[in-house]
Formats: structure tokens, C-alpha cells, sequence
């Protein structure tokens, strides 16, 4: 409700001040259409007002998705944000700029292509619309052998890691393919290619290999794997063919590490899918998939449609969508170009070398993520006796950080980690600060007792002398002593 005021005239009602919600005479139902309109500049109001809360997208350290682009390149988006992706015809140049955007990255990504041959792929919402895809290009493929050579073809199956981001168990459950996963172990938090392979058996449709794991960071052995199962399938006479998930590596290993090899190089990567909204520098939520040759993705699941106005192929699971990510895809490509794309992900690596240096200087953690793969740093408390990761993240929230604290991938679940990812806008000013401030959430919890029950009487000793030792304190501070 609005404070107002009554005038002379006890008709008229007068609000002293100029902000918006002097319109907000009302309160407005939570779950269900109000009766009448309401000025545009109150609903503006009323809605940013709500938004002050939600937290600060760049102090966000859960997330690897973009939270900052140029100017420019919003003024593009905001430009763009009522053309419709899919009427082709309608935006011919949109469609061209897409078609650039996909040849652009499978070049990145080494695509064997001839100089007058144009790469196979399209753009996705995210990386999880372009896992399905994939997915159900490896079914088909495997199913249409299958019933060629007059075998079973109903139960398919993927080996991964335990470490894959949930869309993969997604595709799996609402596609009807069994999920092998490979299991973690401590101190090793990507999938193992030895075992890996050994899984592997005549209904596997495809290996799908990381590189980013989300848990650490790290890049799995895309190499080895290509090497250990072309030999099984030479041994088997199969065609086991390999997907890389890079979504979060696919912007990175390129530019940081151009002699790596885990890209179409190898010969039995068939398709790859990366995240643009994530190292790909843009806003969220746009994905692209790659594939190897026109032979990988099956003529079937392509669709042609000619009711927009012409005749338009498509394979998305999405049928609408805005064309505005996929312009500011462009824009990054070409504003940024090569160079610019390694000097941010070095960038981006510095800083996270700032701040593993800051937190092994607590001499309170172990550092489990890697040197070469996503620049994030992922981190556990040596002692957690006392106090857990979970209880910093909590902390943490006071001064504003969002840190997720989360357990391993079976078998590994008994390991805890805090993870901070460095994005393009995460300085390293920033760096130094949450170091300073996750010290400051150390002696916090230090001078509190215990959350976690004591194992021995060592224990029980312990935590009761913290225990005493914070009431004396809380005494203390309610008598001015301190």
C-alpha cells in the first residue's frame, strides 16, 4: 500500500514523493491475474524492486555461464529480441550468420573439410539441447546398423563417467538409452579410459568424454580413449564411435592448448558439442553441436518444413527461438578473433592461479582441480573435524559470494569440494577478495562450536572447550569487555 496524504479538497488524494510505487495502491495477487491493468512505469517497479534480491550474477562463482558482454553486443541482442530464429526465411542474414558461426568452430574444432565443404552443425538452447541431438544421432545410426545386420536393436547403451553433467542422464532416461557409467575414485574425478572402454559392448552407441568436468575442472584423456578403443573395435570388428562434451572446454583448449588432442583429429570423435553462453562469451542460452560429416548425423531426423515460406531443414528439439544469442555469438567471434579469445582465457587462468595461491597460503586446503582445463579452482578443507565446506558456502553468502559446496560423483562421494569458477569478469582484485573473505569466514567458524558430532572422546573433549570458549565470548561481548 502507498502512504499518501489528503489535500484541502478531501476528493483529491496526493502522493509526497516521486517513486514509482506511489501506483501501488493496491496489493497485487501473488498466483493468479488481477482484475485490473496498472501503469507500465508501476509494474516495472514492482518487478525490479523483487529483482534487488536475487543475488549478483558476477559475484556468482557457481556458474560458468557469461555474465558480462560489451555494450555493443547487448545493443545487438536487445535489436534482435523479437526475430524468431526458426522463420528462415523471414531473416535470411540471421540464418547466414548462423551458418558462419558453425563453420567458424568446426574449423576450431579441426573438422576435416574441404575448402568448398561446409561443416555440419547447428545452433541449440545450451549444451543440453545439442547432447540430445547428438545422442539421438548416435541411436540411429546404431539402430539402422543393427537392423541392417539383422540384430537386436533395443537396448542401447552409453558409457561415460560418473562426473557427466546431468543432461546426459537426461538424454538416457527420456531417450531410452542405459547409462554406463564409469566410477570416480579418490583422487581421480574424471572418467578412466581403461575402464571406460571395458564397458564398452556391441549395443554401446557411443563413448561421451568431457572436457571440463564440471566437478574439478579437469579434461579427460580424449586421446587415449580414441586409441584404446579404435584397438577394441579392431579386436571386435565394431564401430564404436566417441562424442566429446566440451560445453565448457570446447572455448578454452583450442586457444590455451592448440597441440591437444581431443577434437575431430582423432578419428573416431564423430561429434562435439560446446556452450556458447559459457567460454564461448555470450549470454545464456545458446549451445552448439558439430558433426564430424555429413554420413554422422542420419538423413531421417531432419526435418523439412516449407510453412514459413520456403523450404526450411531443421533438427531441433526446440521449434521457437530467439535469434539474439546466436548474433552475439557472431559478434564475440569476430570482434574478439583468435587473439582476443586466448588473451581472456589466460586471462582467466591467471587470475584462478591468484587464487589457488591465496587459499593454499591458508594452510587450510587441498586444492583437487588441475592445471590444464577449465580455469576454476575446486578445493577441500584439510581438517573437517569441525566444521565442513558446506558451513563456508553459508558463510560466504554474508559478504555476498556464491560458492557451491557439493559431494564427488559415486565412488568418490565421501570427498566434499568448494569450487569457484573464473569467468571474463571475475578480476583479479576480485580474486584477492574472496580469499580475504573466506579468511574471515575461517576465524568466524573457528571461534564457533561444532556442527558435526564428535567420533571420539578426544573429540567431545574438543568441541566442549570450543563450546565453553564461545560462551565466555558471547558474555563477554554482551558486557562491553570486548
Amino acid at each position: 500500500m502507498v502512504l499518501s496524504e489528503a489535500s484541502s479538497d478531501s476528493s483529491e488524494v496526493t502522493v509526497p514523493c516521486t517513486f514509482a510505487s506511489r501506483y501501488a495502491r493496491t496489493s497485487l495477487p501473488r498466483f493468479k491475474m488481477a482484475e485490473t491493468s496498472i501503469p507500465k512505469e508501476a509494474a516495472y517497479q514492482i518487478i525490479n524492486d523483487e529483482l534487488m534480491l536475487d543475488g549478483n550474477p558476477r559475484l556468482n562463482l557457481a556458474s560458468f555461464v557469461t555474465t558480462w558482454m560489451e555494450p555493443e553486443c547487448d545493443k545487438l541482442i536487445m535489436a534482435s529480441v523479437n526475430k524468431n530464429y526458426v522463420d528462415m526465411d523471414e531473416y535470411p542474414v540471421t540464418t547466414e550468420l548462423q551458418n558462419r558461426c558453425v563453420n567458424i568452430i568446426a574449423h576450431l574444432f579441426n573438422a576435416p573439410l574441404g575448402n568448398s565443404e561446409t561443416a555440419v552443425g547447428v545452433g541449440t538452447v545450451g549444451s543440453s539441447e545439442a547432447i540430445m541431438l547428438a545422442g539421438l544421432a548416435f541411436k540411429r545410426k546404431w539402430q539402422n546398423k543393427r537392423k541392417a545386420e539383422g540384430k537386436p536393436f533395443d537396448k542401447p547403451n552409453i558409457v561415460t563417467g560418473a562426473n557427466v553433467q546431468v543432461c546426459w542422464e537426461k538424454f538416457a532416461r527420456y531417450f531410452e538409452v542405459e547409462l554406463k557409467e564409469v566410477k570416480l575414485r579418490e583422487g581421480y574425478y574424471v572418467m578412466d579410459p581403461v575402464k571406460a572402454v571395458e564397458m564398452v559392448d556391441e549395443n554401446t552407441i557411443c563413448v561421451a568424454a568431457i572436457l571440463g568436468s564440471t566437478l574439478n575442472g579437469e579434461f579427460e584423456d580424449v586421446k587415449l580413449l580414441n586409441d584404446l578403443l579404435s584397438k577394441k573395435n579392431k579386436e571386435t570388428g565394431w564401430e564404436t564411435p566417441i562424442h566429446v562434451d566440451a560445453a565448457s572446454g570446447g572455448f578454452i583448449a583450442p586457444f590455451l592448448y592448440p597441440e591437444l588432442e581431443w577434437d575431430f583429429r582423432l578419428p573416431l570423435v564423430k561429434s562435439i558439442n560446446v556452450s556458447g553462453h559459457k567460454y564461448g562469451l555470450v549470454y545464456a542460452g545458446i549451445g552448439w553441436v558439430i558433426w564430424r560429416s555429413k554420413e554422422d548425423l542420419p538423413e531421417e531426423l531432419i526435418f523439412h518444413i516449407n510453412y514459413l515460406g520456403a523450404d526450411q531443414p531443421t533438427f531441433t528439439l526446440n521449434f521457437s527461438k530467439g535469434s539474439s544469442q546466436v548474433i552475439a555469438q557472431y559478434y564475440q567471434l569476430i570482434r574478439l578473433g583468435y587473439e582476443g579469445y586466448r588473451n581472456i582465457m589466460e586471462n582467466c587462468w591467471a587470475n584462478a592461479k591468484v587464487l589457488k595461491k591465496g587459499l593454499e597460503s591458508t594452510g587450510r586446503f587441498t586444492i583437487v582441480s588441475k592445471d590444464i582445463g577449465v580455469p576454476l579452482v575446486a578445493f577441500s578443507l584439510k581438517d573437517r573435524s569441525l566444521h565442513d565446506e558446506f558451513e563456508i558456502a553459508d558463510y560466504l553468502r554474508k559478504y555476498g559470494w556464491i560458492v557451491p559446496a557439493y559431494t564427488m560423483a559415486p565412488d568418490a562421494q565421501h570427498v566434499t569440494v568448494l569450487r569457484v569458477v573464473i569467468r571474463e569478469d571475475f578480476s583479479r582484485t576480485l580474486a584477492e577478495r574472496i580469499v580475504a573473505d573466506i579468511e574471515k569466514v575461517l576465524h568466524e567458524l573457528d571461534a564457533l562450536p561444532s556442527k558435526i558430532a564428535p567420533a571420539t572422546m578426544d573429540d567431545e573433549k574438543k568441541a566442549r572447550e570450543i563450546t565453553n570458549a564461545w560462551k565466555k565470548f558471547v558474555q563477554r561481548k554482551k558486557t562491553g569487555v570486548c
